[in-house]
C-alpha cells in the first residue's frame, strides 16, 4: 500500500515530485507509488551536476528487476545536486521515496511551472482513476 502523498510538495502526471526549497531550488524524487509500480530498484543513473533540463525531459534513469524508466523533470532548471547514496543504494527509492531516495536537486529557471503541477489531493485523484 503507498505511503500517502505528503502535502508539501507538487506532483507530475508522470508521477515524479517536486519539493519547493523557498530558496530557487527544488528537490525532485519518484512518488511512492512510482516505486511501487516498478517494483524492486536495483541502479538508479544520476544526471552530471550542471546538466539543464527542460520541464518534461528525461532527468535520471532508474532500473528495477522488471523494467527501466526515464525519470522526467517536473520542472525546468540547472541540476545542482544529485543524491550520490543512490549509487551505492538504490533502494533507498523503494524505502523511503519521498525522503531518503530524493533523486536531484535543481535551481529553477521557471518557478511559475511549479504552480502548474498537481497538488496532493489532485494527484491522488490521477492514481485512483489509473488504478482502475
Amino acid at each position: 500500500m503507498s505511503k500517502p502523498n505528503p502535502q508539501d510538495r507538487k506532483y507530475s502526471r508522470d508521477h515524479e515530485w517536486a519539493r519547493d526549497e523557498n530558496d530557487g531550488t527544488a528537490t525532485i524524487g519518484i512518488t511512492d507509488y512510482a516505486q511501487e509500480m516498478l517494483t524492486d530498484i536495483v541502479f538508479v543513473e544520476l544526471p552530471p551536476v550542471g546538466k539543464k533540463v527542460a520541464q518534461g525531459a528525461p532527468v535520471a534513469v532508474v532500473e528495477s528487476v522488471k523494467s527501466v524508466s526515464d525519470v522526467y523533470s517536473p520542472v525546468s532548471g540547472e541540476v545542482i545536486a544529485v543524491n550520490s547514496q543512490l549509487e551505492d543504494d538504490p533502494a533507498l527509492v523503494n524505502q523511503d521515496a519521498f525522503g531518503d531516495g530524493w533523486i536531484v536537486r535543481m535551481r529553477l529557471e521557471k518557478p511559475a511551472e511549479f504552480g502548474a503541477l498537481l497538488d496532493a489531493a489532485a494527484y491522488e485523484l490521477l492514481i485512483s482513476e489509473e488504478k482502475h
